[in-house]
This record gives structure tokens, C-alpha cells and sequence, in this order.
């Protein structure tokens, strides 16, 4: 079996993919990937061949890239020939373009399915779903409509989903009484993130010493027009009970804190070490910090603000490994949360069932899948 791999460029997406890539290749299959950066770096060295991605791959520009998706992988397959095409959810120019050449195409979702569910009961999650699918179709319609398909205007769901739809959570993170669409299954989170370097790695322990207090590990998401976290991080961990490492991630440049603030800003491509010393996670609810504090066993407060954040956090206080941030309290339920003994021993069961599952070993089976 001959496989590409053409995800979204930024680490949320182009991690699990390298995952996946890898298991695949494990497997004795040939695997080409889009990628760049450490992902690139530690596929070439597993024998992998990386194709380099271009702008239409950002995950900031899916809605106005469509067709840049579309060409980009038509070239790439014009020089691999695969078998099969595997892609991210948010990459409508790679549905169509596997459509056209009559390839089947894996699509490796997010942790929550996004779009509305058959039997779920009535309130069980507020989140607006048609609307998240609605605008996501719009994207692959006017993309199928400027290539002249057939029946461009009426893609449903089904359109969006591939031959197989892979989830990276869990079941007990849907809606009670859920019943996914057919093509649609969870495989776990299969995880990826390159070796920490060294060197900084030594430098934000030497900065986590030197302060001595409990570490809570806050990974920042993009504030969608909501309210930033950073007075809330400021009034935290100013004088308080904890430090704080903040990821940036893809937000943007922090403010001026004051010196008294304990908190080391950083922006890396790994956080593993850093979940594994601290004692609790903030997140907006994003893919990537949520499954790395049920990965790492870890509580976790979720303040969202758009995008998938809504959705996932919301998931995540369902299940009760979660619990929502108050901005208004300060670091004031900091302490509560580290000690909350039921959310803790949900976080380890989830945990226990992802190692079990063997995610990556199951989504490279989904791709063999689609092969005859």
C-alpha cells in the first residue's frame, strides 16, 4: 500500500497525522507526508519521504485555501501515486480533490465530533453544531461549485467524513445517547510530539526551581473575538499558591506582567515534560492540552472561548475530568481543583482506556482498511 499524508500544518493536526504516518510505515507500508519542521525532521529519520506543505495548509486560512488544497494534493499525487490519501478534518480542497482522482481518503478528526449527532437527548449538549457544519459545507460547496461538479450545491455531512472519519477522544465525550454517523469511529489519541531539546527544557526547570511553588501548566488558545486570559493569569499567579508555565501556542505575544508575577511564558513545539511536573492544566479546550492532561493524568479547567474550544470543553465537564474555569476567583480554586479526588480518578480511568486502545495502531488499520 502506497499512502499520503496531507494534514493541516500546525501541531494540533500535523502531530497525530505523524502518528499515524509513522505507524503506518511501522507496518511495512510507503509513506509519503506533508509536513515540516520537527515532524519533518522525525519522519525523514524513520525512512518516511516529506513533501514540503505550502500556505493552503494553515489551519488560520482552511476557509480561504480551499483550492490551494485541491492543487497541492493533485501535484503530490501526480509524483507519489497512492493508494490512499489520509487528511484532517478542515481540508475540504483534499475531500475534493480525492473525489475527482477516485481515491479513498482517511480524515483524522479532532477529539469531539463537531456536527450534529442522531439521538442524543434533548440539552445534552448546547453547542451549536448545524452551524459549525454549515460552515464548514459552504467551504467544500463553493469549492466543488468553482470545479463544475455535479450537485456542488447539495453535499451533506456524509461529504465531509471520507470513506472513514477517525476521532481522537473518547466515547464517553459525546452527547448521552449519541449515535454517530456509520463512518465515524474513536480510535484515541494517538499522540505525537517531538523530543524536548534539552537545553530549554533545563532552562524552564532551573526557572521552576528557583520559584519553588507547585506548577500549574496553562496552554493558551486563540481568543476568537472572547475574553484573553491574561488578567486572570496575572491576578493567579501573582503573590498566590502556584506558578504557571503558559504556553503561547498560536496566540499572540503576551502583555507586560509584573515582576512579583510567577509565570514562565514559553513557545515550544513539546509539552510532555512540562505536563509531567506540573500538577494541573488550564486550557481554552483545544485538541492537543486536553488529551496531553488525560494522557498525563493531570486535572484540568477549561475557560473556552470559540471554535472547537466550546464543544470540548463542554465534553470534558460532562465526563467530569474537567471543570470551568471562574476568571473572577483568581488562583482561588487552583488548590480546589488539584485536589478534586473524583475528577482525578475519572482522568486515570480515561487515561488507562487510551493506553489500551493503542490509537495509532488502530487509525494505521483504518487506512489499511480502505485498501483492498
Amino acid at each position: 500500500m502506497r499512502a499520503l499524508f496531507c494534514s493541516l500544518s500546525d501541531p494540533g493536526y500535523l502531530y497525530p497525522t505523524t502518528a499515524v504516518a509513522l505507524e503506518t510505515h511501522r507496518r511495512g507500508h510507503t509513506v509519503f507526508i506533508v509536513s515540516s519542521g520537527p515532524a519533518a525532521r522525525a519522519a525523514e529519520e524513520a525512512g518516511l519521504t516529506v513533501l514540503p506543505p505550502d500556505g493552503a495548509f494553515a489551519v488560520s486560512r482552511w476557509f480561504r485555501s480551499a483550492y490551494g488544497q485541491y492543487e497541492h494534493v493533485r501535484q503530490a499525487v501526480r509524483r507519489t501515486r497512492p493508494d490512499v490519501l489520509v487528511t484532517s478534518v478542515l481540508c475540504p480542497g483534499v475531500l475534493v480533490a480525492a473525489e475527482m482522482l477516485g481515491l479513498p481518503v482517511v480524515v483524522l478528526g479532532l477529539v469531539c465530533h463537531l456536527w450534529p449527532h442522531r439521538g442524543a437527548e434533548r440539552g445534552a449538549d448546547p453547542q451549536d453544531r448545524a452551524w459549525r457544519l454549515n460552515s464548514t459545507l459552504d467551504v467544500h460547496r463553493a469549492l466543488r461549485a468553482e470545479l463544475g461538479l455535479h450537485g456542488a450545491g447539495t453535499a451533506g455531512q456524509d461529504a465531509l467524513l471520507g470513506t472513514s472519519f477517525l476521532l481522537r477522544g473518547h466515547p464517553s465525550l459525546e452527547p448521552p445517547g449519541t449515535e454517530l454517523p456509520e463512518r465515524v469511529h474513536h480510535v484515541g489519541p494517538c499522540w505525537w510530539e517531538p523530543p524536548a531539546d534539552e537545553g530549554k527544557l533545563h532552562s524552564v526547570q532551573n526557572r521552576l526551581d528557583r520559584v519553588g511553588k507547585p506548577v500549574v501548566y496553562v496552554h493558551l488558545g486563540r481568543v476568537f473575538g472572547g475574553e484573553s486570559l491574561w488578567p486572570w493569569i496575572q491576578r493567579a499567579f501573582t503573590g498566590g499558591e502556584f506558578q504557571a508555565i503558559v504556553e503561547l501556542g498560536r496566540s499572540a505575544e503576551p502583555p507586560a506582567l509584573p515582576a512579583a508575577a510567577d509565570v514562565t511564558i514559553v513557545r515550544l513545539p513539546w509539552m510532555s515534560p512540562l505536563l509531567e511536573r506540573s500538577d494541573l492544566v488550564v486550557s481554552s479546550g483545544t485538541s492537543a492540552p486536553v488529551l496531553g492532561s488525560l494522557l498525563h493524568r493531570r486535572p484540568l479547567l477549561v475557560s473556552p472561548n470559540g471554535g472547537e474550544q466550546a464543544v470540548l470543553a463542554a465534553a470534558c465537564r460532562r465526563a467530569g475530568v474537567a471543570a470551568v474555569l471562574d476568571r473572577t476567583r483568581g488562583g482561588g480554586q487552583l488548590r480546589t481543583a488539584a485536589d478534586d479526588d473524583v475528577m482525578t480518578g475519572r482522568t486515570h480511568r480515561m487515561s488507562n482506556e487510551f493506553a489500551q486502545a493503542k490509537s495509532e495502531s488502530r487509525a494505521a488499520q483504518a487506512v489499511e482498511e480502505t485498501c483492498p
